[in-house]
């Protein structure tokens, strides 16, 4: 069917607003994590052009993980939004046909899925006891909250949400557990129970609870999994503030983490990491595999540096699992860059077990704006595993120059005219390249 014979066939009622009651919904709703509510056709008719270039781009629904010929996940993922030919084709076809509304009783019924503004089931949501103002408008700032979830039993986290107060400075978030109230010490500011923590939590003898970074959705996993947070323990939760360049210090924030936990003893322990960023990445294509437990063991290599004015640069973390550990299911994955990013992709080569090697996730076109957590859509004993031998390898593409119209603009916000040599770092003019995993035993 081609575009002209169409647009005299659609209606926003008749074939757009069951596109978009399934596929944009969970974000653009008031309230939402997009800009702007597409609940009516009130709503999406002034946006009709820009619904429709965005689509077709694959930009709307916002979704990285999309395999290429260099590197296709055995598996897809959970929740995957984006749309199919046909549906992208009915949405050009309304907006070439001058975005008709059409017949109101041909609207579907309303939309009953909750929209992406809570995670579903929460039992717990702690926030810091007052809004937290940054010092200054110019500087990255890290602040660590200490919350309380006053636990008196071992219990399981089953689902994770943070919930950014002000999503014009939050920059990411990382939750950690302390288990020996060592955060306490270090606190500055009661009146938010919070204290400067650049780098880390600020102590050790800590785990990772859950990340959020722009665009994240609910983690949930599934209910025979759960994360054992013991009693007594505090939670920590770590938000870099970046304020964009801004010369008066923006408005305060009130970030909140929510909490679900599953109802009994799960069949299977969740783990989850953070893993790369090493400062001395592997030379390209090397398959050295050495074993590296953390950042402070580097493998041998050059020193991580992107030259400005470089389009293609590309960093290889190589991450060896090591000894001592049973063979794991990778649950989920994410993949983490800043601005000068353009894409990552994660693969792992086994020493064992097959396939020999395999690709865990691809995000071709990197947005920092729309980072997700993404979950294997496959049963737990199909997931794909790692065991002591085996390498992961993190290797990240990035454009240090003008034409990255997200770094571009970084850049003139901070008066800078043009790009920087630019090194691994926590602030956002620096650069990342970090896999993030759960993993289930």
């Amino acid at each position: 069917m081609s575009v002209s014979t169409a647009s005299a066939q659609v209606t926003y009622h008749a074939n757009v607003e069951p596109i978009v009651q399934q596929k944009c919904q969970g974000c653009h709703v008031a309230g939402g994590i997009a800009p702007f509510p597409l609940t009516t056709y009130a709503d999406a008719k002034p946006y009709a052009t820009l619904i429709a270039s965005e689509t077709a781009s694959g930009a709307m629904p916002p979704w990285g993980a999309v395999p290429t010929s260099d590197c296709t996940p055995r598996f897809g993922f959970l929740n995957d939004p984006r749309l199919t030919s046909a549906q992208i084709a009915t949405i050009q076809a309304w907006n070439a046909a001058g975005a008709p509304e059409g017949d109101p009783s041909d609207a579907p019924p309303p939309n009953t899925t909750a929209p992406v503004t809570s995670l579903p089931g929460v039992q717990l949501e702690l926030t810091p006891p007052a809004p937290y103002t940054l010092p200054n408008g110019m500087d990255d700032d890290f602040r660590c909250f200490v919350l309380d979830p006053k636990l008196t039993a071992t219990s399981y986290v089953n689902g994770t949400f943070t919930v950014p107060g002000n999503e014009t400075i939050v920059h990411h978030a990382l939750v950690f557990t302390d288990t020996t109230g060592a955060s306490t010490a270090l606190i500055t500011d009661p009146t938010t129970q919070s204290y400067e923590c650049f780098g880390g939590p600020g102590f050790d003898n800590t785990s990772l609870v859950t990340a959020w970074a722009p665009g994240g959705n609910p983690i949930e996993y599934p209910s025979d999994v759960g994360q054992p947070i013991d009693p007594g323990t505090l939670l920590v939760m770590q938000v870099h503030y970046h304020p964009h360049g801004t010369t008066v210090p923006p408005g305060p924030d009130q970030t909140s983490l929510q909490l679900r936990f599953t109802a009994s003893t799960p069949t299977h322990i969740a783990t989850a990491l953070l893993a790369g960023n090493f400062t001395n990445p592997v030379a390209a294509g090397s398959m050295d595999t050495g074993l590296l437990p953390g950042p402070d063991d580097p493998a041998s290599g050059p020193v991580f540096d992107i030259p400005p004015n470089v389009k293609g640069h590309t960093e290889t973390m190589q991450v060896g699992i090591p000894n001592g550990i049973p063979q794991v299911h990778l649950l989920g994955i994410a993949g983490h860059q800043h601005y000068v990013g353009t894409s990552v992709d994660i693969t792992i080569t086994r020493q064992t077990a097959s396939p020999a090697s395999e690709c865990l996730l691809s995000i071709p076109q990197w947005d920092f704006n729309w980072q997700r957590f993404y979950m294997y859509d496959t049963s737990i004993d199909q997931l794909p595993t790692a065991e002591p031998g085996d390498v992961i390898q993190i290797k990240c593409t990035y454009d240090n120059t003008f034409d990255n119209a997200e770094l571009a603009q970084s850049l003139i916000a901070r008066g800078l005219s043009q790009p920087q040599d630019v090194q691994l770092g926590e602030t956002t003019l620096d650069e990342m390249c970090l896999g993030a995993f759960v993993y289930v035993q």
